[in-house]
């Protein structure tokens, strides 16, 4: 199985090519509707990496992708930019998860 990555920004999208992982840039709604779309069609992909700016940019578009669809695993990653997530992000997700004060 193959990654993909749709990007806002050309350097993300640069440096994943030099990884080997082939993708798009995206600005507009539009734009990453076509390409999720577009990915939906390559049976080969099994995980669409994703800037964290596109996911909080165009959340009506990323929920329904999820809730419609196993595969492609959709994973949010950080970009030039760094993270939106708070620095205890792992932390609290599992306290959220397993209801443990770690």
């Amino acid at each position: 199985m193959k990654m993909y990555l749709i990007s806002d920004n050309v350097d993300t999208y640069t440096g994943m090519r030099l990884a080997g992982v082939d993708g798009v840039v995206v600005h507009e709604h539009d734009e990453l509707y076509t390409a999720l779309q577009n990915v939906l069609q390559d049976k080969t992909v099994g995980i669409v990496l994703l800037t964290e700016k596109l996911e909080r940019e165009f959340p009506d578009i990323i929920d329904e992708f999820r809730l419609e669809r196993k595969m492609p695993l959709l994973v949010a990653i950080p970009d030039r930019h760094g993270t939106g997530r708070k620095k205890d992000f792992i932390t609290s997700y599992i306290t959220e998860a397993i209801g443990l004060k770690l």
